[in-house]
């Protein structure tokens, strides 16, 4: 085995050429403290990559392993299969091609662990593999046992029936170039203000089963791109062979999940996203893998180490899964290339990286508490070999295409983590937004309407670190499943099944929930980010939850997809939230307050329940009181001149009253009040809220 760089750099830290560190430090002089520490995992950083530069013949080629291991078919048609199993005695291919034979083709042992086997072309030039023909390595362990495993670089597993629990099969995927999909549609250009729809294949379908990437395509996307979505952010790509793991318990890293179609499949499906202007994310999840050993990476070579760490460091107790040991050269190649994998091959645009808390601490956030103090994040619980992979990942990402996207999905808020790694930090572009759905969900569960504190909400809204961008978000794929319910089903759960149809009985509870769905959602994407997101299905209310088949619910599918024929069917309110959700997203496009700076609040009153804040020359106006409407209510605003109703919650086509008179200009006076130059006066009718805009822009 090759070590990578190691933890603590040979130079004295404080040496260590940051390029852009003191644009850090100017920015938050909070970080002078830990500036050696901030140089020192930079050091390492440059350790790694000299280490990939003098013996991994650079980046470029030490992010293609996939090209090198793995089984791949010569223009030959001669077959090279390479692995690297350090802790195996032998290594042998066996499949339909040699009936099954489990000695007749050994492989040659290389230097450092790696393992070579070359099958000549049959006697009339074909491959002696045949496209979608099953094949496994047996893997010779130091015991002296023969055990089967399928490739970590294997790009093509399926399930043999449709039962959960099955052991997926690898199948050599070598489709006649006639059959391969070339794409046709260049990226669209990184978007100012990033609009998310959070997805899932499997259950984008309403049938009883699991969706296609062909009914995605098809179905699915038009609707994403009418709510005014510039983003798509797929999950349970990468294939895992539970599918109630919601995708995180991944087997095959380089395998787009077959369950849904084939891989040209799903590269039709990425290029009429771009056709439509949709930017494509692919939710990656480099923070552990599966247990499974027969269809998984885990005990590949017949340790429990090569990819992992060894005992219980290699162990997530909360997950039941296995840590990758980010320090050892060969694991930080199979997991950079497959950064590079998804976008070289799929044209994904950018990722979501999962389970990133559990990368940077030792303590894999288990139990652990961040309370802000930046001591939590310098100090010997800090995980280097996970920071500096992340660096790495991230290096990687925007080395390799300018215009990638990357998201991290942290609860600990650590400093640095959406800004550039030139300046000794990790590199991501966003940051999950964890603490607003988490604040939403706890006023939801426990405070009565009159009793919300408007200056918490706002201060969750905007507590985030300066020019650190984050992805607000008022509930992701976490709040829809199983034993949490979603934001519509905690305010409507007790009439959704007798009062959402337009001509059923008035219902204060249905009138309360689509109110304040409006209102939560609005000032989420208004205030809360740099981007916004959504989960597949919330943008109109989906009721009841999420739950994949399992034992638990005998294998059943009801729960397991999406129900669009309520949003499509006229005569129910789902609509109206559906209708809200689009005019969201195209106010926001028009007008772009998501990449215009964080927002000025002005009046955050309590007693009223009123917030009202500016952000893209925009007035945003929130009536959250359950009760109290307010006639010529006076709010501050910096800039003068005439203003008019752009967008209101209140209006028909959003399950509104039509209170408000969007017609009727408001006019400021050049009067000082709450911190800004002028003032004018609105009609803000109980739970509504409404923006205006100066009658220039419009």
């Amino acid at each position: 085995m090759i070590a990578m760089g190691g933890k603590y750099s040979k130079l004295d830290p404080m040496e260590v050429n940051v390029p852009n560190i003191q644009d850090l430090l100017n920015r938050d002089p909070y970080l002078h403290p830990y500036e050696k520490e901030i140089r020192r995992r930079y050091a390492v950083f440059k350790d790694y990559l000299d280490v990939i530069e003098n013996v991994g013949g650079g980046l470029n080629d030490f992010t293609q392993a996939y090209k090198y291991f793995g089984i791949h078919v010569e223009p030959d048609n001669t077959i090279i299969c390479r692995e690297w199993a350090p802790g195996a005695n032998g290594l042998f291919l066996t499949g339909e091609f040699n009936n099954w034979n489990r000695d007749s083709h050994p492989y040659t042992k290389l230097e450092f662990g790696k393992w070579e086997l070359k099958l000549p072309p049959k006697h009339d030039g074909t491959p002696a593999v045949e496209h979608l023909s099953e094949i496994k390595i047996v893997v010779l362990t130091q015991a002296g046992q023969k055990e089967d495993r399928l490739s970590p670089y294997a790009n093509y597993v399926k399930e043999p029936k449709k039962i959960e629990g099955t052991i997926y099969k690898q199948l050599l995927y070598n489709p006649p170039k006639n059959e391969r999909y070339m794409f046709k549609h260049p990226r669209p250009p990184k978007p100012k203000s990033l609009r998310i729809y959070e997805c899932h294949v499997g259950i984008a379908t309403d049938q009883l089963g699991v969706g296609s990437y062909q009914n995605f395509t098809e179905n699915i996307l038009p609707r994403i791109v009418n709510q005014g979505y510039n983003a798509i952010q797929l999950m349970a790509i990468m294939e895992h062979a539970y599918y109630a793991s919601f995708g995180y318990q991944v087997t095959s890293f380089y395998a787009a999940s077959s369950r849904y179609g084939t891989p040209d499949e799903l590269k039709l499906l990425v290029d009429r996203a771009h056709e439509l202007g949709l930017v494509v994310l692919l939710d990656l999840v480099h923070s552990h893998a599966s247990k499974n050993v027969l269809d998984g990476l885990n005990m590949f070579d017949g340790t429990d180490s090569c990819f992992f760490h060894s005992g219980p460091r290699g162990n997530h107790s909360l997950w039941d899964s296995r840590l990758f040991n980010y320090s050892e050269y060969e694991v930080m190649r199979f997991l950079l290339s497959n950064v590079r994998w998804w976008i070289d091959e799929y044209n994904f645009d950018g990722y979501r990286f999962d389970g990133v808390t559990s990368m940077l601490y030792h303590s894999r956030g288990i139990g652990q508490g961040f309370g802000g103090h930046y001591d939590d994040y310098f100090n010997m619980g800090v995980d280097t070999d996970g920071v500096v992979y992340l660096m790495l990942a991230n290096h990687v990402a925007h080395n390799l295409y300018s215009d990638a996207i990357t998201i991290a999905e942290d609860v600990s808020g650590m400093p640095g983590t959406c800004r550039p790694v030139s300046e000794g930090c990790l590199g991501f572009d966003y940051r999950l937004a964890m603490a607003i759905p988490d604040k939403w969900i706890e006023l939801l569960k426990h405070t009565k309407d009159e009793e919300w504190d408007v200056g918490n909400i706002v201060h969750t809204l905007t507590n985030r670190r300066w020019m650190e961008p984050n992805v607000a978000y008022a509930e992701s794929h976490d709040q829809a499943l199983v034993g949490d319910k979603t934001i519509a089903f905690w305010l409507m759960d007790k009439e959704m099944y007798t009062h959402m149809s337009k001509i059923s009985s008035p219902s204060d509870i249905i009138d309360r929930g689509i109110a304040l769905h409006k209102l939560i959602r609005f000032i989420t994407h208004g205030l809360g980010g740099e981007a916004y997101l959504n989960f597949m299905g919330n943008e109109f209310g989906h009721p009841e939850w999420l739950d994949f088949p399992r034992e638990g619910n005998n294998s059943s599918y009801h729960y397991a997809r999406r129900q669009w024929n309520l949003v499509d069917d006229k005569l129910l309110k789902y609509e109206y939230l559906n209708n809200w959700d689009a005019a969201m997203n195209k106010t926001e496009n028009k007008f772009g307050w998501l990449a215009a700076p964080p927002g000025y609040v002005s009046m955050k009153h309590d007693g009223d329940k009123v917030i009202a804040f500016e952000r893209a020359g925009l007035l945003f106006i929130f009536n959250f009181h359950p009760t109290k409407s307010f006639a010529d209510y006076k709010l501050g605003i910096e800039g003068s001149g005439t203003y008019r109703v752009v967008l209101n919650s209140d209006e028909k086509i959003f399950g509104g009253f039509e209170r408000i008179d969007s017609s009727v200009p408001a006019f400021t006076k050049p009067e000082s009040y709450c911190n800004r130059s002028n003032s004018l006066q609105v009609y803000i009718p109980s739970r509504t809220c409404m923006v205006l805009a100066p009658e220039f822009a419009i």
